[in-house]
């Protein structure tokens, strides 16, 4: 389960121990990220490479796109995707995963309405989603 200000608050009702772990601590990072093609990007990106170098390589990229979306990935070359620091399999991955939105073979936006099982099978149908990265996405974007 994911921090998040409801629970916190909850906990802190609760327990004068919570109370004094967050008067000396603050409270725990709240990892959410927003369900949709930008976080599922994002975590793509994550695979096997630290968060702050995958964070670097999205901001980048972010920042050379007019918008973060599907048509605007399809548009860049294989040297642009480079010149962001996107290796060519990931910017491969993130191709797949623009098509198959554009193509609607995957609706993000609908993941969060179905069963987890279903939500799993229908991310990992995708090359470059596997296990971690469909658990990382239903973690932190569905829940």
């Amino acid at each position: 389960m994911i921090v998040n200000d409801k629970d916190i608050k909850r906990l802190l009702e609760v327990d004068e121990l919570f109370v004094f772990i967050h008067d000396k601590y603050g409270a725990p990072p709240n990892w959410q990220r927003p369900e949709g093609f930008v976080s599922l990007s994002l975590t793509i990106l994550e695979q096997q490479v630290s968060l702050a170098s995958a964070k670097a390589h999205f901001n980048k990229l972010n920042s050379y796109i007019p918008e973060f979306t599907p048509e605007e990935i399809l548009k860049l070359s294989d040297v642009e995707m480079r010149n962001c620091q996107i290796s060519w399999q990931k910017a491969k991955y993130l191709r797949i995963l623009s098509h198959a939105i554009l193509d609607k073979k995957i609706d993000l936006e609908n993941l969060g309405n179905i069963p987890l099982e279903e939500s799993r099978k229908q991310l990992t149908a995708l090359k470059g989603i596997g296990e971690w990265t469909a658990d990382i996405y239903q973690t932190f974007c569905l829940q």
